[in-house]
């Protein structure tokens, strides 16, 4: 009689960058993976030139003389721990707590409407206060398929 092997099962809890990677990463291994996360779609923030085609779409049903799309790099900024970021604005580059507040001030700049803002800043507070996580890698196994022990 032959053995079945069942492989890992992998649940990957959030779909950002890093809950993606984690899964492209994963699935050349030989494990299920689940990715759980509360937005059924992924936002990349890059696809500038989408909103510029929806404003010449806008100017076109106007009758509107069309705009060329003019890309503007504003900088990176990434979180990489509590109270911990990293930012990129061309010649300036800052990390630690300043980079930190400077990732919450500009999001929460960019987001529409002010009970949006209050809204999500009230929830990053009591986040950040009760020390709640992000994104979870869970695999059951404190090794990782295809790592040496």
């Amino acid at each position: 009689m032959e053995k079945t092997v069942n492989p890992p099962h992998v649940v990957i809890l959030g779909g950002g960058f890093g809950g993606l990677y984690a899964a492209r990463a994963l699935a050349r291994h030989p494990v299920r993976i689940t990715l759980v996360d509360r937005k059924n779609h992924h936002t990349f923030q890059p696809l500038l030139y989408q909103g510029a085609a929806a404003e010449n779409i806008a100017r076109d049903l106007r009758s509107e003389p069309r705009q060329n799309f003019r890309y503007r790099d504003r900088g990176n900024l990434a979180t990489i721990g509590r109270a911990a970021a990293v930012a990129d604005f061309g010649r300036m580059r800052i990390s630690g707590l300043i980079a930190w507040r400077a990732w919450l001030t500009i999001h929460i700049f960019w987001l529409i409407g002010f009970r949006n803002r209050l809204l999500v800043f009230i929830q990053w507070t009591w986040a950040y206060i009760t020390y709640q996580r992000g994104t979870r890698l869970i695999t059951g196994d404190p090794e990782l398929p295809g790592r040496a022990p």
